[in-house]
C-alpha cells in the first residue's frame, strides 16, 4: 500500500510527541465509542503520523477503562498501516533492570473480561495470533533502539494483568515461575485488535521496577515508576523517531496486511447488513469476494 500513516500510542510517561510538524488535532467518531483522545496528526522524521495517549490526556482512564476498539479502529479510519505502542512495565527477570527496554514478542493474558475483538453480532471471525507482534517492525524498533544506545531487549513475554492495582507477591512469584519477562496492563487487547485490523503492531515496553517479587529492591510504587517514566520516556521518543525514519514505503516481509484473508468462517450472505457495514474498514475487501 505504500507510505501508510504510522500510528504511535503512548502509555503512562509519554503522552505527546516532541517534533511533529504541521500538527492537526482530530477527533474520531467510531461504531465502537470515543477514543481515549483526539489524535494527534503531523510530519514526524518525514512520515505522516497519527499519536494518541493511551490514558487521555492527564491519564484520566484506567487500564480496565480504556475502549481499546476504538482506539485501534480510529487508527484504521485515519489510515494507519503500522502502529508503535510504549508502555510501563515490571520487570520479571532480574536481568532486565529499570530504564531497559524490551520489544515484546509473545503475550499472556490475566485480564478478566475485556473485550478484545472487533466480531461477533452475526459474524464469526477467527484470526492467527500464534505470533501476536509484527516481526518485521519489531526488528525496526530493535535496530533503531541500538542506533540511539539504549538498553533494548529484542523478544520476551509481556504478561498483561487487570490492574488497577499492582501484583501481590504471590502473584508476582508464581509469574516469575511461568517464566515471563514483563508485566503489564494494556498492550494485549492492542495487540489482538491491530491483528484483526490487519496493521502492523509491536511494543516498547518501558521497565520501570521490578514489580514485587525482588527482595532488595523497594516495592514498586507510583512515586518510584513516574521518576523512571520521565527517563524512559525520552530514550523511547528517540528510538520511535529513528524507527520511522527508517520505515520501508511498503510492508514487505510481514503477513499482518492479509491477517483476516483466511479467518472469517461466517457464510458471507448471512452477515447482516449493519454488521457489513460497521467493518467495512476491516472486512470489507473480503465481503466483495
Amino acid at each position: 500500500m505504500g507510505q501508510g500513516l504510522i500510528g504511535i500510542i503512548g502509555g503512562s510517561g509519554l503522552y505527546d510527541m516532541e517534533g511533529l510538524e504541521g500538527v492537526e488535532e482530530r477527533r474520531v467518531e467510531t461504531p465502537f465509542g470515543a477514543p481515549s483522545d483526539a489524535y494527534i496528526i503531523g510530519s514526524l522524521a518525514g512520515r505522516r503520523v497519527a499519536f494518541l495517549a493511551r490514558h487521555g490526556r492527564g491519564h484520566r482512564l484506567m487500564p480496565s477503562e480504556l475502549n481499546f476498539r476504538a482506539n485501534i479502529f480510529g487508527f484504521k479510519l485515519l489510515g494507519a498501516e503500522r502502529i508503535i505502542s510504549a508502555s510501563a512495565v515490571g520487570s520479571m527477570r532480574e536481568e532486565l533492570p529499570p530504564l531497559d527496554i524490551v520489544i515484546p514478542d509473545q503475550f499472556f493474558d490475566r485480564t478478566k473480561g475485556r473485550i478484545s475483538t472487533f466480531f461477533g453480532n452475526g459474524v464469526v471471525a477467527h484470526v492467527s495470533l500464534a505470533d501476536p507482534t509484527c516481526q518485521t517492525l519489531g526488528k525496526l524498533l530493535f535496530a533503531a533502539g541500538q542506533s540511539v544506545g539504549a538498553r533494548i531487549h529484542h523478544g520476551g513475554t509481556y504478561l498483561c494483568i487487570e490492574g488497577p492495582q499492582f501484583s501481590t507477591r504471590a502473584e508476582s512469584r508464581i509469574y516469575r515461575q511461568w517464566g515471563v519477562d514483563v508485566i503489564g496492563m494494556t498492550n494485549l487487547q492492542e495487540a489482538k485488535l491491530c491483528r484483526e485490523a490487519e496493521i502492523c503492531y509491536a511494543t516498547l515496553a518501558l521497565v520501570t521496577d521490578y514489580d514485587v517479587w525482588h527482595e532488595t529492591e523497594q516495592d514498586v510504587s507510583v512515586e518510584a515508576v513516574v521518576a523512571i517514566l520521565k527517563q524512559n520516556a525520552e530514550t523511547a521518543k528517540a528510538i520511535i523517531k529513528a524507527t520511522v525514519s527508517s520505515f520501508p514505503a511498503d510492508r514487505e516481509g510481514c503477513s499482518c496486511e492479509s491477517a483476516m484473508q483466511d479467518a472469517i468462517i461466517t457464510a458471507r450472505d448471512v452477515i447482516p447488513a449493519d454488521v457489513r457495514e460497521r467493518l467495512q474498514p476491516i472486512i470489507g475487501k473480503y465481503l466483495e469476494q
